[in-house]
C-alpha cells in the first residue's frame, strides 16, 4: 500500500481556517441564547392602574391598556372597560 502523502500546505490552512470559523459560529450561537436568555422577562408585571379608577366588585384586571382618550381595562371575567381620563367608567363591553 502507498503511504498517505503529506496535505498541502494550502489544505492544512484551509482545514484550520474552517475549523476557526465553525467555533466562532458556536461561541456566536452561544452568546446571542444567553443574551434571549438573559434579556427576556419571564411574565411582565402589569402596569400600575390608576387612583381615579375603581373596579367594579369581584373584577380582577388581566390587562390594561392606556389610549389618548381612555384607559381599557380587560377584566378576567371577559369584560372590556372603557374608561375616560378622568376615572368614570365610559362604557363596558362583554367579550364572547
Amino acid at each position: 500500500m502507498p503511504s498517505d502523502p503529506t496535505p498541502l500546505p494550502e489544505i492544512r490552512f484551509l482545514k484550520i481556517l474552517v475549523t476557526a470559523l465553525t467555533a466562532t459560529m458556536i461561541a456566536g450561537l452561544v452568546a446571542i441564547i444567553a443574551l434571549l436568555v438573559i434579556r427576556l422577562p419571564g411574565k411582565a408585571a402589569l402596569p400600575d392602574l390608576p387612583a381615579a379608577i375603581t373596579l367594579p366588585a369581584g373584577a380582577r384586571v388581566q390587562a390594561i391598556t392606556f389610549a389618548r382618550d381612555y384607559t381599557v381595562v380587560v377584566t378576567e371575567g371577559g369584560e372590556v372597560l372603557l374608561y375616560r381620563p378622568d376615572g368614570t367608567l365610559a362604557r363596558t363591553v362583554a367579550l364572547q
